[in-house]
């Protein structure tokens, strides 16, 4: 493990909250009303926020956010990469996917391949969060050849996935009918700042326009509430073990830029992992939650920044 590596000058002030897509790349599909591309995959169509140009960045999200949970670092860091940021089926997307789509940790991870194939490019430094960042170290493990570096935010790693505060979601994916009854209070504002909701996943002044765009779909298309039972489903510590096995031998560069004070993924979590994937560098971000990319997103991006320069 290695700590505060010399990064390179720290990425360009940007104030934008929202993506840009300066996109000079052409993907298959049309553009959407939010601006987004549309990509089609074997498991079904993904939409995808496409900007900037140079080296790319793909951004992976986790359970019920989408893309634009990476909005305030993708303006910081698009003058300089070509930044993606799919809407992956995790339950905020807005099209189903393919009702025999293999939405397990592996063939979600599965999915981002194909998706880094579709856009033409042989390898991507991946930037994994949350559930995300478990996916995002399958990859890593088990398709190398497709990722040049490694980023992990908090994320679910070895037997903490999910962390125990979101066990109940995959239990009540079990019981035909549970998991929607359980989330109808998200419908609610007040009910959506819960620790137990996103309250202890943002710690900042979480916008509640986003926070109910990100519910949305779940409660109103029956077909995102199916995909969303089968990946809650299928989620495994078995996925993360096997891969930190394979993250043993993992030869790109990593950076861990972890939240000190995250309630899900303890600093514990960072320690071990970093210890695990030979030569990471462990950065911690003060001041912060679980979402580093809404509680400090300037942070975030310089990190990013730096430690492509770096490698």
């Amino acid at each position: 493990m290695r700590s505060h590596p010399a990064f390179a000058a720290p990425s360009r002030a940007n104030e934008a909250d929202h993506l840009v897509n300066r996109s000079s790349h052409s993907l298959r599909g049309v553009d959407s009303a939010d601006g987004t591309k549309t990509i089609k995959l074997p498991q079904g169509e993904v939409a995808v926020r496409d900007s900037g140009s140079g080296e790319p960045l793909l951004f992976v999200h986790g359970l019920l956010v989408d893309g634009r949970l990476w909005r305030k670092v993708v303006p910081r860091l698009d003058g300089d990469f070509r930044c993606l940021a799919p809407d992956l089926p995790l339950g905020s997307h807005r099209t189903p996917m393919r009702t025999d789509a293999d939405l397990s940790p592996a063939g979600l991870a599965r999915l981002l391949v194909d998706l880094v194939e579709a856009l033409g490019l042989e390898r991507v430094t991946l930037v994994g969060n949350d559930t995300g960042g478990a996916i995002s170290q399958i990859v890593a493990a088990n398709h190398a050849e497709r990722v040049e570096r490694l980023v992990l935010t908090p994320c679910d790693a070895f037997d903490n996935f999910l962390p125990p505060a979101f066990r109940p979601l995959q239990y009540a994916a079990r019981v035909p009918g549970l998991l929607t009854a359980a989330l109808q209070g998200m419908r609610l504002a007040p009910l959506r700042r819960l620790p137990i909701a996103f309250g202890w996943l943002i710690k900042h002044d979480p916008d509640d326009w986003l926070l109910g765009e990100w519910v949305k779909p779940f409660l109103s298309d029956a077909a995102i509430r199916r995909d969303s039972v089968k990946v809650l489903k299928g989620i495994s510590p078995r996925y993360t073990n096997e891969a930190a096995e394979r993250l043993r031998s993992f030869e790109r560069p990593t950076l861990l830029a972890w939240a000190r004070e995250d309630r899900f993924f303890k600093a514990s979590l960072a320690e071990r992992l970093a210890q695990t994937i030979p030569g990471a560098w462990l950065e911690w971000i003060e001041d912060s939650y679980t979402f580093v990319s809404e509680d400090q997103p300037a942070l975030l991006a310089e990190l990013i920044k730096g430690f492509v320069a770096s490698t």
